[in-house]
């Protein structure tokens, strides 16, 4: 009589292997057992001395019978072994699931051969890339414009060729990469990255230093001066963005790996129940990446880019450039150094074949019942199935709405990233580095935190696809409700010729700045355009330069704030808060807005409830497909995430954002970055683009989604239903394969008995 015992059972001691072994088979002791199903109270596998936890995998050593294993089991090699005085025969576990690089596998990297290990270093490699990509470019991307004379809709380009990258190749990544080595794409994925970061910080070293020189800068009012256009250098730095593009296109490259492959790799090598929460620490790392971008993007960039030089300029200073490359260099070794770990790892880790066993399907299934072409196990394995992998995924509503929201997610969440330091800098007349910090400290605990806790919600409350669908709509509605924050605005700092007429100008102010920057009292100083130095009058007005001021002399040095103080402002009137009249004081005014603190905690809420269903969406779309198209299903929803979601999103913000521009850069005659914006007219734009996707798009989706998904008929129909809840016959029982013998968990005592008969 041939004994099948449970493919996940383990042994703690060889001293209980004997005492099973010494065990008489009268009646049926494996009914006295409690079984997962039975026991199961939030652990992977049981309860009790025995119960594992998710990262520990189960012992690969298959007890069963000699007599029905043909010697294989799941493509895995045999060798006969001596049989037990029970006749069990012990599998050795397969070498190609050690960890290491060829032949070379030590036995001390075995240690890392765990779901742990998986789940830390391919978290590593998001925050970096999340770092580096939504993190230090956005960051520096305002420096950038003004370091090589880029508009807002070329940087935007800059932003969105990672996404063109990523889109080409997605599809043969998740579909080759799905059924071939998953570490080693993942490993060659981060590897390219790094290249990238390199490229992208390549601009710095080849072009010529940035340098002001100071008797330019200050541009008094002089009736000699010489136009800086005359000195100009052929071969503008503007083409150096296609450096920058380049840069982008491998990072792209490198990264679509790891969102299609990664996640599917951990998913299958972990219990079901604990699933989300891999996937939502996976995801959390990968917000809390552009978080740390944020960060010590606004630290480098208080630091001159070239560092070798002494300037007297501040970072307040407009004219001042950040060292935006470091992060690039620091990302690209790190992510480097985290790629050979992961390059080590084996096809499959130990245990993972009874994880598989035990996953209960919750496919969509379809009219027509075609999905039952996706169980076949020669399906996908050919390029020639590529077109019915893709039909069938086509042809399943919930996948496909599931896709749209998250496109219509990502398309706010690119714009905002690539353009929300640029958004806080204009609106509350923040540096460079200071706006990119606060966008930092909001982003770590919003979008970390909120990714983790939905990861966990959908775990705590075993939460099915349905469910998860429901769940991610309020989080919708409710974000919803906080993005009308943006009918807040601060107003604009009062500009002579730009936002305010000159005090002394004979004609009408008409908002033209080529009529309104020079007038009768700055007319006989020769003022140009290239040279831009605001200062702050005593009559709390902002003017263009010392020399559109009127100013004729340095005064003195603030010692508070260590600014020049110009005297002889012939534009400058009315001393209202000095005491002084014709005094401009170097720099922007101050903006006399207070709502920063209320703007900063109501968009904390907006990303949290914006990530709290990221990966809840991800659970969603892994569960609603067949498990042989979870890595093409994700593979196709980044094509469509990218497509209609984050390669339009920064070229669409970027375009917003220049049509709200009131001052553009001259660099003799041909039109640079953005000087200053309408505030108004951005939180406009902003806040109709925030509404239209999330409700017209993102809430409607997933309520579509939510309608049009059919479970399978042995699935419960409960939404917040577990998984290991209700009757054993009621789940739906992967067959087990045909070359090998594993004893599904949920299969208990009915198998068993007729097996013992």
């Amino acid at each position: 009589m041939p004994v099948l015992l449970n493919a996940d059972a383990s042994f703690s001691s060889k001293q209980e292997l004997l005492d099973l072994q010494d065990c008489p088979l009268s009646g049926d002791p494996f009914l006295d057992t409690p079984s997962p199903v039975d026991s199961q109270t939030g652990s992977p596998v049981g309860s009790g001395s025995r119960s594992l936890g998710p990262d520990v995998p189960i012992q690969p050593h298959i007890f069963t019978g000699a007599s029905s294993v043909p010697g294989q089991m799941h493509g895995a090699e045999t060798k006969p072994h001596a049989e037990t005085p029970l006749g069990l025969q012990l599998i050795s576990p397969d070498s190609d699931q050690l960890c290491g690089w060829g032949a070379l596998t030590p036995k001390a990297m075995q240690v890392f051969n765990t779901p742990r290990w998986v789940l830390f270093f391919l978290s590593v490699a998001a925050f970096l890339q999340g770092m580096i990509v939504n993190g230090l470019i956005n960051t520096v991307i305002t420096s950038i414009e003004r370091r090589f004379d880029l508009h807002s809709y070329e940087s935007g380009l800059i932003v969105s060729s990672y996404d063109i990258a990523a889109c080409i190749c997605v599809v043969f990544v998740s579909y080759f990469g799905g059924t071939g080595h998953k570490p080693r794409w993942l490993g060659w994925g981060v590897l390219i990255m790094a290249l990238g970061s390199l490229v992208f910080a390549l601009p710095h070293f080849t072009s010529p230093p940035y340098q002001v020189s100071l008797p330019e800068q200050t541009g008094m009012c002089s009736a000699n001066r010489t136009s800086p256009c005359q000195d100009k250098e052929g071969g503008g730095l503007s083409s150096y963005r296609f450096v920058f593009m380049l840069g982008q296109f491998l990072h792209g490259i490198g990264a679509t790996p790891l969102y299609t492959l990664g996640v599917t790799y951990l998913d299958e090598n972990v219990n079901s129940n604990y699933a989300p929460v891999y996937v939502g620490i996976f995801y959390a790392a990968a917000v809390l990446g552009p978080a740390a971008g944020y960060l010590l993007g606004g630290y480098f960039l208080s630091i001159f880019t070239e560092i070798h030089l002494t300037t007297e300029m501040t970072p307040e200073d407009p004219n001042w450039i950040g060292a935006w490359w470091i992060g690039f260099l620091v990302g690209g070794a790190a992510a480097l150094l985290i790629s050979f770990p992961i390059l080590g790892y084996p096809r499959q880790l130990p245990g993972s074949q009874e994880y598989a066993s035990m996953r209960v399907s919750e496919a969509h299934q379809l009219k027509d019942g075609s999905h039952t072409t996706a169980s076949d196990p020669q399906f996908g394995k050919s390029v020639k199935d590529m077109p019915r992998s893709v039909l069938l995924l086509l042809k399943n509503p919930t996948f496909v709405f599931l896709c749209l929201t998250v496109a219509t997610v990502a398309t706010l969440v690119a714009g905002v990233s690539a353009f929300g330091p640029k958004f806080l800098e204009s609106q509350f007349n923040l540096s460079a580095s200071k706006a990119s910090t606060l966008f930092g400290y909001i982003v770590v605990p919003a979008g970390g935190g909120g990714t983790l806790l939905g990861g966990y919600i959908v775990k705590r409350f075993n939460l099915r696809c349905r469910g998860i669908i429901r769940f991610c709509m309020i989080c919708a509605m409710t974000s919803l409700a906080a993005v009308f924050i943006f009918l807040i605005h601060c107003p604009n700092v009062p500009m002579a010729g730009v936002t305010a007429p000159y005090q002394f100008a004979v004609q009408s102010f008409f908002f033209s700045l080529d009529l309104n920057l020079t007038v009768d009292c700055n007319a006989n100083c020769s003022c140009v355009r290239e040279l831009y130095n605001p200062v702050c009058g005593a009559d709390d007005m902002m003017y263009y330069s010392p020399c559109h001021a009127g100013c004729t002399s340095i005064n003195h040095t603030d010692v508070s704030t260590g600014k020049q103080v110009y005297s002889g402002c012939s534009c400058v009137v009315g001393n209202v808060s000095w005491g002084e009249e014709g005094f401009a004081l170097a720099g922007k005014c101050g903006n006399s807005c207070y709502h920063l603190p209320v703007f900063l905690t109501v968009f904390f809420i907006t990303i949290t409830f914006t990530f709290l269903c990221q990966s809840p969406t991800v659970t969603a779309i892994l569960r609603c497909v067949p498990d042989s198209q979870r890595s093409f299903a994700l593979g196709i929803q980044w094509v469509v995430v990218r497509t209609l979601g984050t390669i339009p999103g920064p070229i669409a913000f970027g375009a917003m954002i220049d049509i709200s521009c009131l001052l553009w850069q001259d660099q003799c005659g041909e039109q640079g970055s953005c000087y200053l914006y309408q505030n108004s007219t951005m939180s406009q734009y902003i806040l109709i683009t925030a509404i239209i996707y999330k409700v017209a798009l993102g809430a409607i989706f997933f309520l579509v989604a939510s309608i049009l998904y059919k479970p399978p008929p042995e699935s419960p129909q409960n939404s917040c239903e577990s998984t290991d809840q209700g009757k054993v016959s009621d789940l739906p029982i992967k067959d087990p394969p045909e070359d090998g013998v594993i004893v599904k968990p949920h299969a208990r005592s009915a198998s068993l008995t007729s097996e013992a008969d």
